[in-house]
């Protein structure tokens, strides 16, 4: 199978290089209003998602208690407690903000695009990943920011939770529910530019992972880490998403789920929202210089999901596709 690298995985790169070329321009010093612009874009983000939510298919998917169950403890559950396992080992300040970046992946909401695409094409419980992948960025809006807070406040940031709330119920939820509300009148529209939306999705992200790495690379936060750094974050990650993966996998065949399940539990409940990792860490850790590095572990996360689910839901695809011409 030929193994193809994901756009915008290789934008982000290229972003983080041009942080580090250019710093400035994201610093508080800059007279270009990055934050103001990425919080106009986070709101409209949203906004549009709200329009392309189908409340038809969102009520296919919602019978499958026992599915979603699994889904949402894995995201919010088994995946915040398996990092919170190894916080005793924490002997600096350094290590510290590492592991704050891990469990910050681990506190996110799965991602909706991306978790459906990959279901469909591994020919799973599609209303399923649908329903879950929708609530689940809901959900994250309320749980992300409680597990953060048990843990945030030792960094030093002015971590409050009425200011975090009322940030993500103006940016994000209230966006969400005045898509939803005028669906009726510009969802179709909504669909049509699908495509068109996702790029303006990602050029926000893009411009928000931007400004986090040119605040840490200028005030010199990266000359610690190491090349043997980084790749040790890379396995790190990968080992993180191993062991949610099968797991999630052996609970779905333990609940007796069938095999469309199965492939939608453990596609949407090993998920994490890149999206929403950079939304939140712009509400949650605000301009806390080291934000560039709890961004780290999210960045590598999302491209490790991205070529090793697509080359999965291919497998399973084309082995459904077998057993279904067979019959």
């Amino acid at each position: 199978m030929k193994i193809k690298m994901d756009g915008f995985v290789l934008s982000i790169i290229a972003t983080i290089g041009l942080a580090y070329l250019f710093p400035h321009w994201g610093t508080p010093q800059s007279e270009i209003p990055i934050d103001t612009i990425s919080a106009i874009g986070i709101s409209l983000i949203f906004f549009f998602y709200g329009l392309k939510l189908s409340p038809t298919k969102l009520k296919e998917g919602i019978k499958n208690w026992k599915l979603h169950l699994l889904i949402q403890a894995s995201t919010f559950l088994i995946f915040p407690l398996l990092v919170l396992i190894f916080r005793p080992l924490i002997q600096n300040e350094e290590q510290e903000i590492i592991w704050l970046a891990f469990f910050f992946l681990a506190a996110l909401p799965s991602t909706v695009s991306s978790s459906v695409v990959m279901v469909s094409i591994a020919k799973g419980n599609i209303p399923a990943a649908i329903f879950n992948a929708s609530i689940s960025g809901i959900i994250g809006v309320v749980l992300t920011p409680l597990w953060m807070g048990l843990f945030v406040q030792q960094t030093g940031t002015d971590f409050s939770f009425t200011d975090i709330y009322v940030k993500l119920i103006v940016q994000i939820i209230l966006p969400v529910i005045l898509g939803v509300l005028l669906q009726r009148f510009f969802g179709a529209f909504a669909l049509k530019h699908a495509k068109l939306l996702t790029r303006f999705d990602k050029s926000i992200i893009l411009l928000i992972i931007y400004k986090s790495f040119a605040s840490s690379f200028a005030d010199n936060l990266f000359s610690s880490i190491s090349l043997l750094d980084i790749l040790l974050l890379f396995i790190a990650v990968l080992a993180l998403f191993g062991i949610l993966y099968f797991l999630t996998g052996f609970l779905a065949k333990q609940m007796q789920f069938n095999t469309e399940d199965q492939t939608t539990a453990q596609f949407c409940g090993t998920k994490k929202s890149l999206v929403h990792g950079t939304v939140f860490s712009k509400i949650i850790f605000g301009n806390l210089a080291s934000i560039g590095i709890l961004l780290l572990p999210i960045m590598l996360y999302h491209a490790i999901q991205l070529l090793i689910i697509s080359i999965v839901a291919s497998k399973r695809g084309l082995k459904e596709k077998h057993i279904s011409d067979l019959k």
